[in-house]
């Protein structure tokens, strides 16, 4: 890519900052089945601020293990600028991924990430690229985030680190995101660290963007929105319920911890969600394991246990009840 193209003409939005430094380079490293939207919605602020201010403000690069093009998620292939590469001093690295990230980083792309850590390199991780950067041995004590689907599995394979349910996390040389747009938030977070505030504004406007808030925005919708009630009883049963999922709670046990009587409990759940308490409880474990068939290599015993089910037999059966195959049948198709 030539240094031309990294700034476009014609925006109707412009704004003239002072700058003659170096541009800032960005290298996106996709592995095999990355989601997409992410990529572009981490590319796609850096080209606008060029664009906004007719600056070279950024360049960015598209990386592959080999150079070879890359299918992505959707079926789509990206040709890329370069193969693996050691990243210039001033630059940043990230590593995209998407689904089956268990599997997805060779042990090529884990040294490349290591031996760049070493070299003190800012790297990070776009919706499911922290598994490798746990493979990799970078993330100890940094704070970090990832997809929201693809957290459960991430907790299984590592269940000493706990990933943040925020949209993006910055700590220190280490950059994480969860899928989506999520990452033209962090991308205006570093707009605007390094170039001021009303550049990040006008890149988010361009973006047709509502920026969220910061780092510490949540990825998901609380219960209170994804339900349409605010009752606390309600959403703190829900909440106690998704804490306990390897550990099934019983209704009193329940009850119990929430201070509320059984029939208050169903009452609750048959006028906010017309369902009973348990069979809410029952098909949260259900998707728990839906994640873990998705994202993990765990065997059928393994999800079923961690998905609060005694029995692989019973599991198997709920889950061909819920979802149409039975868990062997529904890896099989996805493999």
């Amino acid at each position: 890519m030539s240094d031309d193209s990294f700034v476009q003409k014609g925006a109707a939005a412009n704004l003239a900052i002072p700058f003659e430094g170096a541009p800032q380079d960005f290298y996106f490293l996709l592995l095999p089945k990355a989601t997409m939207l992410p990529v572009a919605a981490a590319i796609e602020p850096l080209r606008i601020a060029n664009q906004v201010t007719g600056t070279r403000l950024y360049r960015w690069y598209i990386m592959t293990e080999d150079g070879q093009p890359v299918r992505c998620s959707n079926g789509m292939v990206v040709t890329p600028d370069t193969p693996l590469q050691p990243l210039p001093s001033d630059s940043l690295g990230f590593v995209c991924a998407g689904v089956e990230p268990h599997s997805a980083a060779t042990e090529i792309t884990l040294n490349w990430l290591r031996r760049e850590s070493r070299f003190g390199r800012s790297i990070g991780g776009i919706c499911t690229g922290a598994f490798a950067l746990a493979q990799a041995g970078l993330i100890k004590n940094h704070k970090f985030t990832l997809h929201w689907e693809n957290q459960p599995g991430f907790l299984e394979s590592y269940p000493s680190l706990a990933p943040s349910p925020n949209i993006f996390e910055i700590s220190g040389p280490l950059m994480t995101c969860g899928g989506g747009n999520a990452a033209t938030d962090m991308m205006l977070h570093l707009i605007e660290e390094r170039h001021g505030k009303q550049l990040a504004i006008i890149v988010a406007d361009m973006c047709l963007h509502v920026r969220s808030g910061g780092q510490a925005a949540p990825q998901k919708s609380n219960y209170a929105v994804a339900i349409g009630s605010r009752n606390q009883r309600l959403l703190n049963a829900l909440q106690l319920m998704q804490e306990s999922i390897e550990e099934p709670l019983s209704i009193g046990e329940l009850c119990d911890r929430l201070d509320i009587s059984r029939r208050q409990l169903e009452r609750l759940f048959s006028r906010y969600l017309n369902q009973s308490p348990m069979h809410v409880y029952f098909d949260m474990r259900l998707s728990h394991a839906f994640a873990l068939m998705n994202e993990t290599s765990m065997s059928v015993t393994e999800i079923a246990l961690a998905s609060g089910f005694n029995s692989a037999t019973h599991f198997s059966r709920q889950f061909k009840r819920k979802f149409g195959a039975s868990p062997h049948f529904f890896r099989k198709g996805w493999s």
